[in-house]
């Protein structure tokens, strides 16, 4: 266990899918080594019967856009495990396949941010803020028709699923975004575009004396630059 003074704590990535959570995650690893925790790997399996269906075209699908697709409670640990003791073991989940398909072990300095970026991240947002493990939780977007566009040429390029699924998932997407926004807001999450939250990420936390920053209570009054589309 670590000495309570190193402060380790963690930046919270959320955001619609396609937003660029991973880009903005990867470009602070590169920056500033920071390690990188994918929350989207704690996924629940796709054959796991309490997963949340959803009507796409006639056809029910798991809702991998509802919280309730997603294990927080392994995901808290996890990140946990990580400030505490410098390592932890996490899923590697292939979405392709809809199930983890191995593990990976993740290591974090003492005192340094730890990111942990994910659809749902901003979910666990109150429960690290409460333990004093949070520096700040963010949301991502461009506007909802610019991420649409963005996640379906991604999806496209990977193989996630078959095309027209792509395509009615992205069109149920598209309608859900302000909700999903709206829902990161209300968890105390500060929206912006990946170029905003970067600078917010950097103006407060690097600039801070500790490597870790200062906690996030909820209380900063920090610039929302929430973007429609």
């Amino acid at each position: 266990m670590r000495d309570s003074g190193d402060q380790a704590r963690v930046v919270l990535l959320s955001g619609p899918s396609g937003a660029g959570k991973s880009r903005l995650a990867r470009l602070l690893h590169e920056a500033h080594g920071w390690p990188v925790v994918r929350l989207d790997d704690f996924y629940r399996d796709g054959d796991d019967p309490t997963l949340p269906m959803i009507s796409l075209g006639g056809h029910p699908i798991p809702d991998w856009d509802d919280p309730r697709s997603w294990n927080a409670d392994a995901a808290v640990a996890a990140l946990e495990e990580l400030l505490d003791t410098g390592r932890a073991r996490v899923p590697d989940y292939d979405i392709a396949q809809s199930r983890a398909v191995g593990s990976s072990e993740l290591t974090a300095e003492a005192g340094h941010l730890v990111v942990a970026e994910g659809i749902f991240a901003a979910e666990i947002a109150p429960v690290l803020r409460e333990r004093g493990r949070l520096a700040g939780a963010f949301c991502i977007t461009h506007g909802r028709t610019r991420n649409a566009l963005l996640r379906l040429r991604r999806d496209l390029r990977e193989g996630r699923k078959p095309p027209l699924v792509l395509l009615r998932r992205g069109l149920e997407l598209w309608r859900r975004e302000e909700a999903i926004v709206d829902r990161a807001m209300s968890l105390g999450a500060h929206c912006g575009s990946p170029e905003s939250v970067r600078r917010l990420v950097e103006r407060r936390l690097i600039a801070s004396e500790t490597a870790a920053g200062p906690p996030d209570r909820g209380l900063d009054p920090w610039e929302h630059d929430r973007r429609q589309g």
